[in-house]
């Protein structure tokens, strides 16, 4: 079954970060419908969506959905709320102040690395969910 992409929301993750990789698998499996769909921020599908609507892309994920852009704890929340149950109920933490949610997501996306690990190349999928990433164009 193709999705429309209008229809869906994209995913923009560090694709060589484990940590964002493991995220991406945890929203597939909680995803039976296929709502979001995926792009590296590395790739030139990325860079061809979010250029000039989104300059600070090196330490976030990314959500584009219905033409707006979410980035660190506002894209995890929207994330989630589109997740099977439970994951919706943590959508209530949107009622905490954006400068503390931030804090905690940028003090993580600050020791990723460190604490998950870092790929030498970009997250392969597997064929089975291969049909959710934007194609990478050359």
């Amino acid at each position: 079954m193709e999705q429309d992409q209008s229809a869906s929301a994209i995913v923009f993750f560090d694709g060589v970060c484990h940590l964002c990789q493991g995220a991406v698998k945890f929203i597939i499996r909680r995803d039976p419908r296929g709502r979001f769909r995926f792009a590296s921020l590395q790739s030139s599908s990325a860079r061809k969506l979010l250029a000039d609507r989104a300059p600070d892309t090196g330490d976030t994920m990314l959500l584009l959905e219905k033409g707006r852009i979410y980035s660190r704890s506002a894209a995890a929340l929207r994330i989630a709320k589109g997740l099977r149950f439970p994951w919706p109920l943590l959508y209530i933490f949107i009622v905490v102040p954006p400068v503390v949610r931030n804090a905690v997501y940028r003090w993580i996306a600050a020791n990723r690395y460190k604490w998950f690990g870092k790929a030498e190349a970009c997250m392969v999928p597997t064929p089975d969910i291969k049909r959710r990433f934007l194609e990478d164009e050359n």
